[in-house]
Protein backbone atom coordinates (compact mmCIF):
# COMPACT_ATOMS: atom_id res chain seq x y z
CA UNK A 1 0.00 0.00 0.00
CA UNK A 2 1.12 3.47 -0.67
CA UNK A 3 0.30 6.87 0.55
CA UNK A 4 -0.35 8.79 -1.76
CA UNK A 5 -1.80 12.55 -2.08
CA UNK A 6 -4.25 13.42 -5.38
CA UNK A 7 -4.63 17.18 -5.73
CA UNK A 8 -7.69 18.48 -7.21
CA UNK A 9 -9.36 15.82 -5.24
CA UNK A 10 -13.01 17.05 -5.67
CA UNK A 11 -12.31 17.71 -9.19
CA UNK A 12 -13.56 15.75 -12.11
CA UNK A 13 -10.72 13.31 -12.52
CA UNK A 14 -9.18 13.96 -8.97
CA UNK A 15 -12.51 12.16 -7.32
CA UNK A 16 -12.39 9.55 -9.85
CA UNK A 17 -8.99 8.85 -9.62
CA UNK A 18 -9.41 8.77 -5.71
CA UNK A 19 -12.30 5.79 -5.91
CA UNK A 20 -9.94 4.53 -8.14
CA UNK A 21 -6.66 3.95 -6.00
CA UNK A 22 -8.45 3.57 -2.97
CA UNK A 23 -10.52 0.55 -4.53
CA UNK A 24 -6.83 -0.45 -5.22
CA UNK A 25 -5.62 -0.55 -1.45
CA UNK A 26 -3.67 2.11 -1.57
CA UNK A 27 -4.12 4.95 1.22
CA UNK A 28 -5.02 8.79 -0.38
CA UNK A 29 -5.38 12.03 1.03
CA UNK A 30 -7.46 14.20 -1.34
CA UNK A 31 -6.33 17.71 -1.40
CA UNK A 32 -9.06 20.68 -2.79
CA UNK A 33 -9.98 24.04 -2.11
CA UNK A 34 -13.43 24.00 -3.12
CA UNK A 35 -13.59 27.23 -5.31
CA UNK A 36 -16.64 28.43 -6.94
CA UNK A 37 -15.46 27.98 -10.58
CA UNK A 38 -18.59 25.72 -11.47
CA UNK A 39 -21.30 24.32 -9.18
CA UNK A 40 -19.47 23.80 -5.66
CA UNK A 41 -22.41 21.49 -4.64
CA UNK A 42 -21.66 19.10 -7.76
CA UNK A 43 -17.57 18.88 -6.03
CA UNK A 44 -19.49 18.13 -2.61
CA UNK A 45 -21.41 15.70 -3.94
CA UNK A 46 -18.35 14.12 -5.65
CA UNK A 47 -16.09 14.23 -2.17
CA UNK A 48 -19.50 11.97 -0.55
CA UNK A 49 -18.42 9.50 -2.83
CA UNK A 50 -15.35 9.08 -0.77
CA UNK A 51 -15.69 10.12 2.52
CA UNK A 52 -15.95 7.67 5.34
CA UNK A 53 -13.56 5.17 3.29
CA UNK A 54 -11.33 4.13 6.27
CA UNK A 55 -8.08 5.10 3.89
CA UNK A 56 -9.48 8.42 2.80
CA UNK A 57 -9.02 11.74 4.08
CA UNK A 58 -9.69 15.63 3.04
CA UNK A 59 -7.99 18.50 2.98
CA UNK A 60 -9.39 21.47 2.14
CA UNK A 61 -6.75 23.67 1.29
CA UNK A 62 -5.28 25.85 -1.73
CA UNK A 63 -1.86 25.35 -3.18
CA UNK A 64 -0.88 29.10 -3.08
CA UNK A 65 -1.00 27.88 0.90
CA UNK A 66 2.86 27.38 0.92
CA UNK A 67 3.12 27.62 4.65
CA UNK A 68 0.11 25.03 5.62
CA UNK A 69 1.05 22.75 2.11
CA UNK A 70 4.17 22.24 3.35
CA UNK A 71 3.28 21.31 6.62
CA UNK A 72 1.15 18.76 5.25
CA UNK A 73 4.10 17.15 3.44
CA UNK A 74 6.28 17.11 6.33
CA UNK A 75 3.75 15.75 8.60
CA UNK A 76 2.21 12.74 6.03
CA UNK A 77 5.52 11.92 4.15
CA UNK A 78 3.60 10.89 1.01
CA UNK A 79 4.83 8.00 -1.48
CA UNK A 80 3.62 9.63 -4.95
CA UNK A 81 1.65 12.86 -5.82
CA UNK A 82 -0.70 12.84 -8.55
CA UNK A 83 -1.42 16.55 -8.93
CA UNK A 84 -4.30 17.62 -11.19
CA UNK A 85 -5.39 21.01 -9.16
CA UNK A 86 -5.84 23.39 -11.66
CA UNK A 87 -7.53 26.24 -12.79
CA UNK A 88 -9.05 24.76 -16.16
CA UNK A 89 -10.41 26.11 -19.34
CA UNK A 90 -9.67 27.91 -22.07
CA UNK A 91 -12.14 30.54 -22.40
CA UNK A 92 -11.96 31.52 -18.82
CA UNK A 93 -7.96 32.24 -19.17
CA UNK A 94 -9.47 35.02 -21.38
CA UNK A 95 -11.43 36.87 -18.91
CA UNK A 96 -9.63 36.22 -15.58
CA UNK A 97 -5.76 35.05 -16.50
CA UNK A 98 -4.57 35.77 -12.91
CA UNK A 99 -6.33 32.47 -11.52
CA UNK A 100 -4.07 30.55 -14.24
CA UNK A 101 -0.78 32.02 -12.83
CA UNK A 102 -2.01 31.55 -9.01
CA UNK A 103 -3.08 28.64 -9.52
CA UNK A 104 -1.46 26.75 -12.54
CA UNK A 105 2.17 28.30 -11.77
CA UNK A 106 2.16 29.57 -8.17
CA UNK A 107 0.37 26.33 -7.11
CA UNK A 108 2.60 24.25 -9.38
CA UNK A 109 6.18 25.68 -8.10
CA UNK A 110 4.89 25.27 -4.08
CA UNK A 111 3.88 21.44 -4.91
CA UNK A 112 7.34 21.21 -6.80
CA UNK A 113 9.53 21.98 -3.91
CA UNK A 114 7.80 20.19 -1.29
CA UNK A 115 8.34 16.89 -3.45
CA UNK A 116 11.34 18.06 -3.50
CA UNK A 117 12.22 18.61 0.47
CA UNK A 118 10.20 15.15 1.60
CA UNK A 119 11.62 12.42 -1.04
CA UNK A 120 8.34 11.98 -3.25
CA UNK A 121 9.14 8.98 -4.93
CA UNK A 122 7.35 10.00 -8.09
CA UNK A 123 5.45 13.32 -8.94
CA UNK A 124 2.66 12.89 -12.05
CA UNK A 125 0.65 15.88 -12.97
CA UNK A 126 -1.79 16.72 -15.39
CA UNK A 127 -1.11 18.67 -18.52
CA UNK A 128 -3.07 19.17 -21.47
CA UNK A 129 -3.51 18.86 -25.55
CA UNK A 130 -4.09 22.49 -25.68
CA UNK A 131 -0.46 22.44 -25.22
CA UNK A 132 -0.08 21.53 -28.79
CA UNK A 133 -1.85 24.94 -30.06
CA UNK A 134 -1.06 26.34 -33.30
CA UNK A 135 0.60 22.39 -34.27
CA UNK A 136 -0.91 21.35 -37.57
CA UNK A 137 0.98 17.74 -37.90
CA UNK A 138 -1.67 15.57 -36.92
CA UNK A 139 -1.76 12.89 -34.82
CA UNK A 140 -0.22 14.85 -32.40
CA UNK A 141 2.84 13.73 -31.24
CA UNK A 142 5.01 14.38 -27.47
CA UNK A 143 7.98 14.38 -29.83
CA UNK A 144 7.09 17.66 -31.30
CA UNK A 145 7.95 20.27 -30.01
CA UNK A 146 4.88 22.69 -28.54
CA UNK A 147 6.15 26.29 -28.26
CA UNK A 148 3.09 27.86 -29.82
CA UNK A 149 -0.09 27.74 -27.31
CA UNK A 150 -3.21 29.49 -28.21
CA UNK A 151 -4.18 30.31 -24.57
CA UNK A 152 -2.59 31.09 -21.35
CA UNK A 153 -4.44 27.97 -20.09
CA UNK A 154 -2.24 26.12 -22.71
CA UNK A 155 0.75 28.00 -22.06
CA UNK A 156 0.72 27.62 -17.84
CA UNK A 157 0.25 23.66 -19.08
CA UNK A 158 3.42 24.09 -20.78
CA UNK A 159 5.33 25.99 -18.18
CA UNK A 160 4.30 23.37 -15.82
CA UNK A 161 5.96 20.96 -18.31
CA UNK A 162 9.51 23.07 -18.20
CA UNK A 163 9.36 23.39 -14.44
CA UNK A 164 8.97 19.80 -13.93
CA UNK A 165 11.92 19.23 -15.95
CA UNK A 166 14.45 21.86 -14.27
CA UNK A 167 13.34 19.65 -10.77
CA UNK A 168 14.04 16.23 -12.51
CA UNK A 169 17.39 17.42 -13.59
CA UNK A 170 18.69 19.51 -10.82
CA UNK A 171 17.01 17.43 -7.75
CA UNK A 172 16.30 14.05 -9.40
CA UNK A 173 12.95 13.86 -8.68
CA UNK A 174 10.94 11.35 -11.16
CA UNK A 175 8.24 13.32 -12.76
CA UNK A 176 5.59 12.83 -15.39
CA UNK A 177 3.14 15.20 -17.73
CA UNK A 178 0.03 13.58 -18.80
CA UNK A 179 -1.58 15.43 -21.88
CA UNK A 180 -5.16 14.62 -21.38
CA UNK A 181 -7.34 15.07 -24.45
CA UNK A 182 -11.02 16.30 -24.05
CA UNK A 183 -12.18 13.99 -21.04
CA UNK A 184 -15.50 13.48 -20.69
CA UNK A 185 -18.38 11.33 -18.26
CA UNK A 186 -20.03 11.10 -15.24
CA UNK A 187 -19.39 13.57 -12.58
CA UNK A 188 -17.82 15.52 -15.19
CA UNK A 189 -17.22 19.28 -15.51
CA UNK A 190 -20.19 20.98 -16.15
CA UNK A 191 -18.39 24.14 -18.32
CA UNK A 192 -17.42 21.31 -20.84
CA UNK A 193 -19.05 21.55 -23.89
CA UNK A 194 -21.05 17.75 -23.83
CA UNK A 195 -22.34 18.80 -19.81
CA UNK A 196 -23.53 21.99 -21.85
CA UNK A 197 -25.05 20.42 -24.50
CA UNK A 198 -26.91 17.89 -22.77
CA UNK A 199 -28.46 20.54 -19.90
CA UNK A 200 -29.41 23.08 -23.01
CA UNK A 201 -31.08 19.75 -25.04
CA UNK A 202 -33.10 18.63 -22.18
CA UNK A 203 -33.83 22.20 -20.91
CA UNK A 204 -35.14 22.90 -24.93
CA UNK A 205 -32.65 25.79 -25.39
CA UNK A 206 -30.56 25.87 -28.70
CA UNK A 207 -26.69 25.01 -27.70
CA UNK A 208 -23.53 27.32 -29.39
CA UNK A 209 -21.83 25.03 -32.15
CA UNK A 210 -18.50 27.12 -32.31
CA UNK A 211 -16.66 26.88 -36.06
CA UNK A 212 -20.21 25.51 -37.56
CA UNK A 213 -19.47 22.26 -35.94
CA UNK A 214 -16.42 21.49 -38.11
CA UNK A 215 -13.92 20.77 -35.50
CA UNK A 216 -12.72 17.08 -34.30
CA UNK A 217 -11.98 16.53 -30.62
CA UNK A 218 -10.38 13.42 -29.36
CA UNK A 219 -13.07 12.70 -26.73
CA UNK A 220 -11.49 10.61 -24.28
CA UNK A 221 -13.71 8.23 -21.54
CA UNK A 222 -12.87 9.16 -18.00
CA UNK A 223 -12.10 5.34 -17.52
CA UNK A 224 -10.11 5.42 -19.63
CA UNK A 225 -8.11 8.15 -18.67
CA UNK A 226 -7.73 6.88 -14.83
CA UNK A 227 -6.55 3.58 -16.21
CA UNK A 228 -3.26 5.72 -18.01
CA UNK A 229 -3.19 7.55 -14.94
CA UNK A 230 -2.95 4.95 -12.74
CA UNK A 231 0.06 2.89 -14.58
CA UNK A 232 1.71 5.45 -15.34
CA UNK A 233 1.46 6.19 -11.47
CA UNK A 234 2.78 3.19 -10.55
CA UNK A 235 5.88 3.53 -13.35
CA UNK A 236 8.66 6.67 -11.86
CA UNK A 237 9.57 8.51 -14.79
CA UNK A 238 13.30 6.73 -15.39
CA UNK A 239 16.28 8.93 -17.35
CA UNK A 240 16.44 8.63 -21.19
CA UNK A 241 19.82 6.92 -22.09
CA UNK A 242 20.34 7.57 -25.78
CA UNK A 243 18.88 11.06 -25.27
CA UNK A 244 20.82 13.34 -27.25
CA UNK A 245 21.34 17.06 -26.98
CA UNK A 246 22.24 18.02 -30.45
CA UNK A 247 19.22 16.22 -31.58
CA UNK A 248 16.50 16.54 -27.87
CA UNK A 249 13.54 14.32 -27.68
CA UNK A 250 10.81 16.97 -26.35
CA UNK A 251 9.20 13.83 -24.23
CA UNK A 252 12.11 12.09 -22.74
CA UNK A 253 15.25 13.31 -21.03
CA UNK A 254 18.57 12.59 -19.06
CA UNK A 255 16.32 13.87 -15.70
CA UNK A 256 14.18 11.10 -14.41
CA UNK A 257 11.38 13.32 -16.72
CA UNK A 258 8.73 11.94 -19.13
CA UNK A 259 5.98 13.25 -20.93
CA UNK A 260 2.65 11.02 -22.31
CA UNK A 261 -0.79 11.89 -24.54
CA UNK A 262 -3.26 9.75 -22.77
CA UNK A 263 -5.99 10.28 -25.77
CA UNK A 264 -8.54 7.99 -27.63
CA UNK A 265 -6.42 8.11 -30.73
CA UNK A 266 -9.90 8.73 -32.59
CA UNK A 267 -10.85 12.41 -33.23
CA UNK A 268 -14.29 12.94 -33.75
CA UNK A 269 -16.46 15.49 -35.65
CA UNK A 270 -18.16 17.90 -33.47
CA UNK A 271 -21.50 17.49 -35.06
CA UNK A 272 -20.97 13.48 -35.00
CA UNK A 273 -20.33 14.38 -31.29
CA UNK A 274 -23.72 15.86 -30.79
CA UNK A 275 -25.65 13.19 -32.46
CA UNK A 276 -24.39 10.86 -30.30
CA UNK A 277 -25.77 12.69 -27.28
CA UNK A 278 -28.96 13.29 -29.38
CA UNK A 279 -29.17 9.85 -29.72
CA UNK A 280 -28.87 8.66 -26.23
CA UNK A 281 -30.97 11.58 -24.94
CA UNK A 282 -33.91 11.04 -27.14
CA UNK A 283 -33.91 14.16 -28.02
CA UNK A 284 -32.74 16.87 -30.50
CA UNK A 285 -31.00 20.00 -30.68
CA UNK A 286 -31.41 23.17 -31.78
CA UNK A 287 -28.26 24.50 -33.02
CA UNK A 288 -26.73 28.26 -32.76
CA UNK A 289 -24.05 27.76 -35.16
CA UNK A 290 -20.88 30.22 -34.49
CA UNK A 291 -17.60 31.04 -35.49
CA UNK A 292 -14.72 29.73 -33.38
CA UNK A 293 -13.59 31.43 -30.53
CA UNK A 294 -10.17 32.96 -29.35
CA UNK A 295 -8.50 30.19 -27.87
CA UNK A 296 -9.70 27.50 -29.37
CA UNK A 297 -8.00 24.55 -31.80
CA UNK A 298 -9.64 23.24 -34.62
CA UNK A 299 -8.56 19.59 -33.81
CA UNK A 300 -6.86 17.37 -31.36
CA UNK A 301 -5.42 14.19 -32.37
CA UNK A 302 -3.43 11.86 -29.50
CA UNK A 303 -0.24 9.92 -30.87
CA UNK A 304 -0.38 7.57 -27.95
CA UNK A 305 2.33 5.15 -28.59
CA UNK A 306 4.27 5.71 -26.05
CA UNK A 307 1.77 5.56 -23.25
CA UNK A 308 0.82 2.04 -25.21
CA UNK A 309 4.94 1.09 -25.34
CA UNK A 310 5.21 2.55 -21.42
CA UNK A 311 2.16 1.68 -19.89
CA UNK A 312 0.45 -1.06 -21.90
CA UNK A 313 -2.50 0.29 -21.96
CA UNK A 314 -4.91 2.01 -24.95
CA UNK A 315 -8.09 3.45 -24.27
CA UNK A 316 -11.35 1.43 -25.39
CA UNK A 317 -14.72 3.34 -24.76
CA UNK A 318 -16.11 4.07 -27.53
CA UNK A 319 -18.18 7.33 -27.87
CA UNK A 320 -21.59 5.58 -28.16
CA UNK A 321 -20.69 4.04 -24.70
CA UNK A 322 -19.01 6.63 -23.12
CA UNK A 323 -21.81 9.06 -23.66
CA UNK A 324 -24.59 6.89 -23.10
CA UNK A 325 -22.72 6.40 -19.28
CA UNK A 326 -23.09 9.94 -19.34
CA UNK A 327 -26.21 10.74 -20.18
CA UNK A 328 -27.37 7.80 -17.74
CA UNK A 329 -25.31 9.50 -14.71
CA UNK A 330 -26.89 13.17 -15.81
CA UNK A 331 -30.58 12.24 -15.65
CA UNK A 332 -30.08 10.27 -12.24
CA UNK A 333 -28.42 13.20 -10.49
CA UNK A 334 -30.26 15.37 -11.66
CA UNK A 335 -33.23 14.05 -11.78
CA UNK A 336 -34.44 14.96 -15.86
Amino acid sequence: MSKILVTGAAGFIGSHLCRRLLADGHSVAGLDNLNDYYDVRLKKDRLQQLEGQPDFRFIKMDLTDRKHLSELFVQEQFDCVAHLAAQPGVRYSLENPRAYIDSNIVGFANILEDCRHNGIQHLVYASSSSVYGANESVPFSVHDNVDHPLSLYAASKKANELMAHTYSHLYNLPTTGLRFFTVYGPWGRPDMAYFLFARAILAGEPINVYNYGKMRRDFTYIDDIIEGVVRVLEQPATPNPDWQGKQPDPATSRAPWRIYNIGNNHPVELEEFIQTIEQALGMKAERNMMPIQPGDMLETFADIDSLVEQAEFRPTTSIKQGIRAFVDWYREYYGK
